[in-house]
């Protein structure tokens, strides 16, 4: 899943500030991209840890949030950068949390307490499957090797997203840099679109 529609911030961001952000966390040494899908792992796994549902869009956030940080003041001082990741990610959980509470209805009564946890569930549910299939519309609407591409690269599997994204990086023959850029792009465009779809729901 490459959308969470819980988050209500602009998630468009430059080209540049993505580049800041690459290089903010090599902090000086040329990772060729390997840094943020380390650190994109570890955040995933924080959250995931934290049974926070779309974990990898909560990870995202974190990195968004950073990167309009580093394109409005162009510096962050806290070193190293995975402990401001961390800093940030507890801000984005805590938010998600706050949401989340936001949907539970309480009430003095047991049985109106267990049948809002129900209608809460099915309403998640509803929105959930509502959100797929946007993302079948809007993956379908991407050119095959943009589809390929992004499908690929968050692909599920079992723990080893590094070495399977250096992989495709060589078949590409790009770095592992320039991969992750293009990804973002990919994403950004199906995050658009989702959101879209989503508020149209005729379109789908």
């Amino acid at each position: 899943m490459l959308m969470r529609h819980s988050l209500r911030e602009d998630p468009r961001l430059t080209e540049l500030a993505f580049n800041r952000l690459l290089a903010w966390l090599d902090d000086g040494e040329d990772s060729k991209g390997e840094r943020y899908l380390e650190i994109r792992r570890r955040l995933v796994s924080y959250f995931e840890r934290r049974n926070r549902l779309g974990a990898d869009e909560l990870a995202d956030e974190t990195f968004n949030r950073i990167c309009r940080t580093l394109e409005e003041s162009r510096v962050i001082d806290t070193r190293p950068p995975a402990k401001y990741c961390y800093v940030v990610a507890k801000f984005v959980f805590l938010e998600d949390l706050r949401r989340e509470r936001r949907y539970v209805r309480l009430d003095d009564e047991r049985a109106d307490s267990r049948a809002a946890a129900d209608g809460e569930r099915d309403e998640t549910r509803d929105a959930r499957e509502q959100r797929l299939e946007c993302l079948d519309v809007c993956l379908a609407d991407l050119n095959v090797e943009h589809r390929q591409l992004i499908v690929e690269y968050y692909a599920d599997g079992p723990g080893r997203p590094i070495a399977r994204r250096r992989e495709l990086a060589a078949r590409m023959g790009i770095s592992m840099n320039a991969l992750a850029i293009r990804a973002w792009r990919i994403r950004e465009r199906l995050m658009a679109c989702v959101e879209g779809c989503r508020r149209s729901p005729r379109q789908i």
